[in-house]
This record gives C-alpha cells, structure tokens and sequence, in this order.
C-alpha cells in the first residue's frame, strides 16, 4: 500500500474511533486518546511482527550502554527542523537492501529503534530491516511526536535543543500540541 494511502487509512480509523481529534486545533491527542488507540491498533494489524517500544523504555535505554542505534524514518525536510539526538536519516521508501547498505557499518545484532511521526512510516522500515537481517529492530510507539508531546529532547538544525517537529501535514500535525508544531511551508 503507497505510504499516503495508508496515512489516510490510518487518519480514518482515527476519525472512526473517536473524531473528536480531528478538530482540536491547539490540544493535542493524549496518548491514552482514541486516536493513538486507532492508529496503534492499525500499525498493530498491518504490521504485527513488528516489536515496539515506549517512550519511557527508550528514554531509559538511551542512558545505558550500548545504545541502541535511532533511525528516523521521515523526509529531509522533516529531519531537518529536528530529530532524536543522534538519530540518523533513512529514506522510508527505501528497499530492505538500500537500507542494509545505508548501515552498512552497523552489527546486524545492535538493537535499533525506527521512528517517524507516528509511526506509519517507521513500521514498514522496521519490517524491512528485519527482513534484511537485522536482529533486534522495534518502532517507537507513537513516534517524535509522542516523544515531543512528553517534553524529551530533540535537536535541530546544528544540533540545537528545539521543542519544534514538522507536522507532516495539517490533518497529522493535529496531534502534535500547538507550540510544538513547526510551520508548514
């Protein structure tokens, strides 16, 4: 399924589950919402060998050591205004075999965390690195923008702190909170 077909998927499941979402325009979705509940049930269902991660768990994952290894699986544009700290950029259409090349450096045992903006995106990556080899690859439920809603760090352009995240689009940014959401070009 094309990736904008099944955002759109996703954002009807949410309408369905509990609309009320759709039109808040400064208050963000709660986690406990039913429209993280419908889009967490959706990736659950299109993606179900796909493990995930809370944001509590990676937070404390992050202060061990080894970490695992952040993928951001979003668009240039969407990296650019911030990202995880330290995540690295893959492109989300990417095939199981560019991504194994574009971490070609990386032992295929390292755990590996995939995130988008809600986690649409990062669930097909994750699918794809497992399918390419790699042992311990989970999506970050919720994505950045769950991780931003809960105030944790993100880093911008010159690796500046920032509380900014590109809304992907006005109907997804909704569920990001007003002051947090960047402008749309």
């Amino acid at each position: 399924m094309p990736r904008r077909a099944l955002l759109l998927a996703l954002a009807a499941a949410a309408l369905v589950a509990g609309g009320a979402w759709w039109t808040a325009r400064s208050r963000p979705a709660r986690p406990d919402s039913a429209a993280w509940r419908a889009v967490g049930a959706s990736l659950a269902a299109r993606y179900p060998d796909v493990r995930t991660v809370s944001t509590d768990a990676l937070a404390a994952e992050l202060d061990a050591r080894p970490a695992p290894i952040l993928l951001d699986a979003r668009e240039p544009a969407e990296y650019a205004v911030s990202h995880l700290p330290g995540a690295r950029r893959v492109d989300p259409d990417a095939s199981a075999d560019a991504l194994a090349a574009a971490l070609g450096g990386v032992d295929r045992d390292r755990p590996a965390v995939v995130y988008c903006s809600v986690g649409a995106r990062s669930a097909a990556v994750a699918a794809r690195l497992a399918d390419a080899g790699f042992a311990d690859v989970r999506n970050l439920e919720g994505s950045i923008f769950r991780w931003a809603g809960e105030g944790r760090p993100l880093v911008g352009p010159g690796g500046a702190a920032t509380d900014l995240v590109h809304p992907y689009d006005a109907v997804w940014g909704r569920l990001l909170d007003a002051a947090r959401r960047a402008p749309l070009p």
